[in-house]
């Protein structure tokens, strides 16, 4: 078997904002396995900044990788646990070189072009216009789930965008989740958690920076407003960990990310826990290509969670690889009747 990898770099057709500053491009990883004339592709799809494996000897981990791809999926990724990003593009590359079609991951109702996923549409932190913009565009294209990011611009002008997409939807309308990726501090959270529960939202991603478990679950206890975490399983590897965190915190939510917590086998041992708790939860896409998207969409469907999900990065890109992925009135489909363009 041969392995070989490449760096990609993806550049958004706007600049997007969040609470930790502005992205114009974005870097991913592809692993290539090639075998008796088959090929697998995966994706690594490490987030600068915010990824556990952001760290300089990230290329030298690839390269050992490709040295070492003999040992198999299950020797690599234990041995990966300190690169999750690295364990997801291996589990993907293995999984779709096992494929008679490699981007055939999880064959299901979804992949066949017969079932969707539900998904929310994500509005990009920005000036007041832009998110408005963004919402209005989101509610004609129809989702009934709506996810703002919050935490960057006057918290005054958030809610009052709020309270726009509120005056014209009622919550059964219209879902609404925000995510603060922890820009409030513990001093000042549950008073903003008390405002925005007025509002009717569904939930709060990451109110308070992660690494401060007292902190959150204080917050999740007295919280009037659900909250998801989602930063903070960044970098708790193993499962008696993941347990203590679930249990200490107790939070109402969690959110899956693939890239950032292990790959599939990862985010299985999460969402076994969290039925373990009767914890809710949910599968989130990384910013990844449209490679990493199908594979974490595949692997979302399989899960069978009715729940809107955090899918459908692929259009936020102007040089991303043409995919069967297509959102279509608030739900991600795969339409069979598209060919894969991929191109390194």
């Amino acid at each position: 078997m041969k392995a070989s990898y490449k760096r990609y770099i993806l550049n958004f057709k706007r600049p997007s904002g969040t609470s930790r500053g502005i992205l114009t491009e974005k870097e991913t990883w592809f692993l290539i396995l090639e075998y008796q004339g088959k090929r697998g592709i995966g994706e690594c799809g490490i987030l600068r900044t915010l990824s556990f494996d952001d760290r300089p000897d990230y290329e030298e981990k690839l390269k050992w990788v490709c040295a070492n791809i003999k040992l198999g999926k299950d020797r690599l990724w234990e041995e990966l646990r300190d690169f999750p990003s690295i364990q997801f593009g291996v589990e993907m590359a293995f999984r779709s070189l096992e494929s008679d079609d490699p981007f055939m991951l999880y064959p299901s109702e979804f992949t066949s072009g017969k079932d969707s996923i539900p998904i929310n549409g994500l509005v990009w932190m920005g000036e007041e216009a832009f998110m408005k913009e963004q919402i209005l565009q989101k509610i004609d294209q129809g989702f009934r789930c709506i996810k703002l990011k919050i935490g960057a611009i006057d918290f005054e002008t958030e809610l009052s965008l709020l309270r726009f997409i509120r005056k014209e939807f009622t919550s059964e309308e219209m879902e609404i989740r925000v995510d603060a990726n922890g820009a409030f501090t513990p001093s000042e959270a549950l008073t903003k958690l008390n405002r925005l529960s007025e509002l009717e939202l569904h939930s709060i991603e990451q109110p308070i920076k992660q690494g401060q478990p007292e902190a959150m679950a204080q917050l999740c206890e007295q919280s009037p407003l659900a909250i998801a975490l989602d930063e903070e399983l960044i970098g708790v590897t193993h499962v008696t960990n993941k347990r203590d965190l679930i249990q200490m915190i107790q939070p109402q939510y969690l959110i899956f990310k693939p890239s950032l917590i292990g790959g599939f086998r990862g985010a299985s041992e999460w969402i076994d826990l969290a039925e373990e708790s009767n914890t809710g939860w949910w599968i989130t896409s990384a910013l990844e290509s449209n490679v990493g998207l199908n594979g974490i969409s595949q692997f979302t469907y399989a899960q069978d969670n009715d729940m809107p999900q955090g899918l459908g990065t692929g259009g936020l890109y102007t040089n991303n690889f043409e995919a069967p992925l297509e959102v279509r009135q608030g739900k991600l489909w795969y339409d069979i009747n598209k060919e894969w363009k991929f191109n390194l």
